[in-house]
């Protein structure tokens, strides 16, 4: 099991100090937790991702299920053993790809973003590629085919057989284009899911709860207050919030006071940097999002003067770091001239240097926000 404790609470909002206990080690919040999907960072080896002072990481529970399956993992001992992570794992419960592999396919979009037209998805509508029942989900294998099935008692079931530290409830994550009746309809599946996630529970592993309903304040609300009623270890917050960052803060402002304050709340799928004042502000603790990682693989560099393009040619004779106010390994010991080379060389070297650099990046951008806390200062 977990345990959290706040060690201190800012005067100026929302944000607070907390430590994370979990059998594999502590996190100290509010943190930014790296996706290894498939068991893994792209790109980086365990052994580089501890340089980058990552204290958690959160894998994928319906892609490892399609690979290599949760019995390989669990012979291994745990995700832990298998991956050589010697530290905390999240699974998140396969209601993302509810999203991704279904309306998210059907509509050409795999991100929880405002569309141009909303109300797209009404009330009754289903994917083309999955089915979404009262039980759960039947997918489409994208490895072979072949159909599966994923409720509560089997996303809860491969969690646990994978061995992770934090689990989280099965929901149906809904499209951002959804009209209101859809969601409400999705909310009352999730919200059925996540009881039966709870009774679907065997081992000491942690059980978040996840709070949906869209871009819709009223859902929202009603969400959290249900969610938050259940016994739940710590506390998810899915989907998207709307079409301006403005409406994000906004809907986290709304459940906030829903939130029982001795409990971690847990943001999927956020994190640029720009975002990350912003829901520490409202009292978030983790979250989760793939932007370094992905930059990183499109020779992107996240710097203290900016997001930097190191593929162009304006870096090739450059002698500095990426960052020279970055303590990392990569700004320690190779120049962005290196590294724009290692690029436009397509060596695969170059997303590994960029990767560690960027997750570093992004660790020290929120370490220095949890000092910011302490003083009052954010």
């Amino acid at each position: 099991m977990i345990s959290f404790s706040v060690t201190h609470t800012s005067d100026k909002s929302n944000a607070r100090r907390g430590v994370l206990l979990t059998p594999h080690g502590e996190v100290q919040t509010p943190a930014f937790i790296p996706v290894a999907t498939q068991a893994t960072i792209k790109a980086l080896p365990t052994f580089l991702l501890e340089e980058t002072t990552t204290q958690m990481i959160i894998a994928n529970t319906y892609h490892l299920h399609l690979r290599p399956g949760e019995s390989i993992i669990q012979n291994h001992g745990s995700i832990h053993s298998f991956m050589g992570w010697d530290h905390p794992v999240m699974t998140d419960s396969g209601g993302f790809q509810v999203f991704s592999l279904g309306f998210g396919k059907d509509f050409h979009s795999q991100k929880m973003t405002s569309q141009p037209s909303y109300d797209q998805v009404r009330e009754g509508a289903q994917p083309k590629l999955l089915t979404i029942g009262e039980d759960g989900v039947t997918f489409t294998s994208y490895i072979d085919g072949k159909e599966l099935f994923l409720g509560p008692q089997e996303s809860i079931t491969i969690q646990e057989q994978i061995g992770a530290d934090i689990m989280f409830s099965f929901d149906e994550c809904p499209p951002p284009f959804a009209d209101h009746a859809y969601v409400k309809t999705s909310l009352q599946k999730t919200h059925r899911w996540a009881q039966h996630s709870l009774d679907a529970r065997k081992g000491t592993n942690a059980l978040y709860g996840i709070i949906q309903g869209g871009r819709y304040k009223d859902l929202r609300e009603e969400s959290a207050r249900y969610i938050t009623s259940l016994p739940f270890d710590g506390f998810g917050i899915g989907g998207e919030f709307g079409s301006k960052k403005e409406d994000m803060t906004t809907m986290l402002s709304s459940i906030h006071p829903f939130l029982p304050p001795q409990k971690p709340r847990h943001l999927l799928g956020v994190g640029h940097l720009e975002d990350i004042p912003l829901i520490i502000k409202e009292g978030v603790d983790t979250f989760d999002c793939i932007v370094p990682t992905h930059y990183a693989r499109h020779g992107y560099a996240f710097t203290s003067q900016g997001k930097i393009d190191i593929r162009k040619r304006i870096h090739q004779d450059s002698q500095d770091p990426l960052d020279p106010s970055c303590s990392c390994r990569v700004c320690s010991h190779y120049s962005t001239g290196y590294i724009h080379h290692l690029l436009r060389s397509h060596e695969i070297a170059a997303l590994s240097l960029l990767t560690l650099h960027n997750i570093h990046y992004f660790h020290s951008y929120v370490a220095d926000l949890r000092t910011q806390i302490e003083q009052n200062k954010l």
